[in-house]
């Protein structure tokens, strides 16, 4: 008879942590926030935010001290949109109370998901108040005729 060697608690509990660490390290590969600034290039991702209604796709995107004159949009792709401003003053980290990083920031940039298509002819756009807001209608499938 062949004698059957049973696994122990510590073997259970050591598989179950490393399948924990690997699922919580994809997690974190999958989801880290990147950081809101390129020195390199000396810019910084303003906040923005999308609202999709039934008629129109609505994006926000915050753009305090931006020069109105430098703002530019481009369609990427169907759905994708690249926002760029120059800034009316540079930035320092030291503006926002860091001091172990040394850089200045002379623009804005970011890449905007488009949750659903839209007709980026018909889009409008307006800057107020350092707010960008560019409403795009939202492109109509074909029509299925029923028989």
């Amino acid at each position: 008879m062949a004698t059957v060697r049973r696994r122990s608690i510590f073997d259970i509990i050591h598989d179950y942590i490393e399948e924990l660490e690997e699922i919580t390290d994809e997690i974190i590969e999958r989801y880290m926030e990147s950081p809101s600034w390129d020195v390199k290039a000396q810019s910084l991702e303003p906040l923005f935010n999308v609202f999709v209604s039934s008629d129109k796709v609505t994006v926000t995107v915050d753009l305090p001290k931006a020069d109105p004159e430098s703002i530019k949009i481009s369609i990427l792709s169907d759905n994708l949109i690249e926002i760029t401003a120059k800034m009316k003053m540079k930035i320092h980290f030291e503006d926002f109370g860091v001091t172990h990083r040394r850089g200045e920031f002379t623009q804005f940039c970011c890449r905007i998901p488009l949750p659903a298509p839209v007709e980026t002819s018909g889009a409008k756009a307006r800057f107020l108040r350092g707010v960008l807001e560019i409403t795009f209608p939202r492109k109509r499938g074909y029509e299925i005729k029923i028989e």
